[in-house]
């Protein structure tokens, strides 16, 4: 691979890749591998919502809407960035390009937006339970809502002028022009990095921060059995939850990298491999995030087991020892 991007920025459709052919075909079959295990296992996992009631609670409804983005991202930015790398070249012109890029910017900050609400949730539900369980469905659904709303925001705003979206120097994949680092384009990535990389950070480690104290505060104590919550559970979701973060802190972080680098610096100068790594890196959380649910959580492990050993029904139980809290209770209640 070249060491610095030489595609030319006056043809960026079908012009000029930094890529040999068979670099391209190399990322294409990638890709769709890629797209093959994240539809199967965020297929399974949304079945798994559906087979077994006692997972469809207001904590797991952020999930399932965290498998729609992995589903949106695998079921279109895959196979057009793999048919192009095939291609050796963006092969869908400009319209393509907007939607492609807008598409996946959308579910990108939507996954950033749930994530945030997951954290959220975590810390009214174990270190607020004086607010937590006065949450409502409602409540949780427009937290949901709101993550969605924002992603709209950000990802539209190129298509209507604010920086904009083109292939990148890799000539087969299409995303915010970096290469075009003028005014529009700093202004919009330095906000796109505070709102929607900065601030969920910050918000995600104060809430697992918090989270973290109040836990070891109660093991010392051995006040686990007074809590209002069915204990285990929440341990579990927590975990669960912690390693998508950080998780999510390795995807995006050199797509982060670039832009800054592309923001403050010759975007020409930005190496070869880093310009591919990023974006597939940043893709990269729709097929670990189903084998984080099902490995970092017992009731999705008792599920996968009951679909694997096709029993027509298997009641994943919940431990009524003491009161459920409304982000395990189920949504039909």
């Amino acid at each position: 691979m070249g060491e610095e991007m030489n595609a030319s920025d006056s043809d960026p459709y079908g012009g000029k890749s930094a890529f040999t052919q068979t670099e391209h075909n190399i990322v294409a079959a990638y890709l769709l591998i890629a797209c093959v295990i994240s539809l199967a296992s965020n297929l399974v996992v949304l079945w798994m919502f559906v087979k077994f009631k006692e997972l469809r609670t207001a904590t797991n409804a952020i999930i399932i809407n965290l498998c729609l983005t992995d589903i949106g991202v695998a079921g279109i930015g895959y196979p057009m960035s793999a048919a192009s790398d095939l291609h050796g070249s963006w092969k869908f012109g400009y319209n393509g390009c907007q939607i492609y890029a807008a598409l996946n910017i959308f579910f990108g900050m939507a996954s950033i937006g749930l994530l945030t609400v997951v954290a959220i949730d975590r810390y009214l539900t174990i270190c607020r339970p004086d607010i937590g369980q006065k949450l409502t469905n409602r409540s949780y659904t427009k937290m949901i809502v709101a993550a969605w709303l924002n992603a709209v925001f950000w990802s539209s705003m190129p298509v209507v002028g604010w920086a904009g979206y083109a292939p990148d120097p890799t000539g087969a994949t299409c995303t915010i022009n970096w290469r075009k680092n003028d005014a529009s384009f700093v202004s919009y990535t330095m906000c796109v990095i505070v709102a929607n990389f900065i601030l969920p950070l910050s918000i995600m480690f104060y809430c697992y921060y918090h989270v973290s104290v109040t836990m070891k505060r109660y093991k010392a104590s051995n006040g686990l059995d007074n809590i209002n919550m069915d204990w285990s559970d929440q341990m579990d979701v927590t975990k669960m939850s912690i390693v998508m973060i950080l998780m999510f802190l390795v995807a995006w972080s050199p797509y982060s990298i670039v832009c800054l680098w592309a923001s403050f610096s010759d975007p020409r100068k930005i190496p070869a491999p880093m310009a591919i790594i990023a974006p597939l890196f940043a893709k990269s959380s729709t097929f670990y995030n189903p084998c984080i649910y099902v490995i970092a959580n017992k009731k999705f492990r008792r599920a996968i087991a009951g679909m694997l050993q096709c029993q027509s029904r298997q009641r994943i139980t919940i431990s009524n020892q003491v009161p459920m809290t409304i982000s395990q209770l189920p949504l039909n209640q």
